[in-house]
């Protein structure tokens, strides 16, 4: 027992030596200079997602609060809203102040622009502010009297629901984009209503917009199952020649594989042709510029990013456990439910969650196969893009898109994730 104590008290004094401290010291240092050299390494791939994929989102999320038309081009008035109590019909103050900046804007040739935009919020605003500008401009009232003029140019610059709807555009920063994206509107009293029937749009779209992808997401699944099994037990030889024809959509573009889906499927296409010439059909079927052309297409492509995943889980399942569950009088119904698809779950999960998220965001197939009635939320968003150049609302239906994929994506990831699988 002494002998031991004496070692103990050798090895502690070693520690302690010049020497030893001095080894450590290198240790340390190398090991930073390890982690250095790793996080030099990882560097520039996190410069790459922060240039384009976070600062991307924070933009379009702050364009989805955006509301500076007021605030930027008529700032005086946007300030005099902001002071005024609602209750009633402003004073001649806030009159003068507005049929001021307009006719300032009618100068610059500005109003246009601030009409069009004013009427994204409230419809017929850019009416009444270009005819108020035209007016104004023929005949200027004198001090004082801009309020007379003004209602007498168009009645309703004395209405109270006017210059409430007003109000609710003065902020540089309001939610009016993400109330246009739920089918939403202030009323005249600035009330938060339901839009008239003919103009909720967007709402409708993303619950098909879900339901679309939820169908292409099962269908991959259902298609993808089996196909990844096939891939994953036959022999080397027969599973690399499939693994080609798996592959081989990778190798043209996706325009080059949705316009031969428009080939196929048109009224004069492939399909058709064949049904009428084997005396199937009489009358060509509709089966593009709808849901059905577009989901038969997004099927298609999307197919090899489901089966993947599987692939590579079931390819890494030990055979081991299969012959045992025979061996112990399992039927090969029972073994395979039993051990073999839990086994696979992970990779039909990844797979799912991997179309899921591919097909809620297409936009080219859906354009070019779905047509009017097979366009899905995100042919809105590049509308709004591109044509009436509204980025406030495209951010803010974007903006809705990604809180529901996160949304769902931790659900998912509650209920049937990874972590929660259990061998049955």
């Amino acid at each position: 027992m002494s002998s031991l104590f004496s070692a103990n008290a050798s090895l502690e004094g070693l520690s302690e030596e010049p020497g030893s401290q001095s080894l450590k010291a290198k240790l340390d240092q190398a090991e930073r200079l390890n982690k250095t050299k790793s996080l030099l390494l990882v560097l520039p791939l996190l410069a790459f997602i922060l240039v384009f994929f976070l600062l991307p989102i924070g933009d379009m999320l702050i364009r989805s609060f955006q509301n500076p038309t007021l605030s930027t081009f008529m700032p005086a008035t946007a300030h005099a809203l902001g002071e005024w109590d609602g209750k009633a019909v402003p004073d001649e103050t806030v009159f003068a102040t507005l049929g001021g900046e307009i006719l300032s804007l009618n100068q610059s040739r500005q109003i246009d622009r601030v009409g069009s935009d004013l009427n994204r919020v409230k419809s017929g605003m850019k009416s009444l502010v270009t005819k108020t500008a035209r007016s104004l401009v023929k005949a200027a009232p004198a001090e004082g009297g801009y309020k007379a003029a003004m209602i007498q140019i168009d009645k309703r610059w004395g209405q109270l629901g006017t210059w409430t709807q007003l109000k609710v555009m003065a902020p540089s920063y309001s939610s009016v984009h993400y109330l246009a994206a739920l089918d939403l509107q202030y009323n005249d009293e600035g009330q938060v209503i339901q839009q008239p029937e003919s103009r909720q749009i967007y709402v409708g779209v993303l619950i098909k917009t879900l339901t679309v992808t939820l169908g292409i997401t099962l269908l991959c699944m259902v298609l993808g199952y089996p196909l990844a099994y096939m891939l994953a037990t036959l022999p080397a030889r027969t599973s690399n020649l499939l693994m080609i024809l798996v592959l081989l959509p990778f190798w043209t573009s996706l325009l080059v594989r949705t316009s031969a889906w428009m080939v196929i499927l048109q009224s004069n296409g492939v399909l058709n042709s064949t049904l009428q010439s084997l005396g199937l059909i009489s009358q060509p079927l509709d089966l593009m510029y709808n849901m059905f052309g577009t989901v038969t297409a997004m099927t298609h492509i999307l197919l090899p990013f489901m089966v993947l995943p599987m692939y590579s889980v079931m390819k890494s399942i030990d055979n081991t456990y299969i012959r045992a569950a025979h061996s112990m009088g399992a039927s090969s119904l029972r073994t395979f439910f039993r051990v073999y698809f839990p086994l696979s779950l992970p990779g039909l999960s990844a797979g799912g969650i991997l179309v899921f998220i591919l097909a809620i965001g297409y936009y080219i197939t859906p354009a070019l196969v779905g047509g009017r009635t097979g366009q899905v939320i995100s042919n809105f968003i590049a509308y709004h893009m591109q044509t009436s150049l509204n980025w406030g609302l495209a951010a803010a239906i974007g903006s809705i898109l990604l809180l529901i994929v996160l949304l769902l994506y931790w659900l998912y990831d509650r209920v049937v994730g990874i972590s929660n699988m259990k061998l049955g």
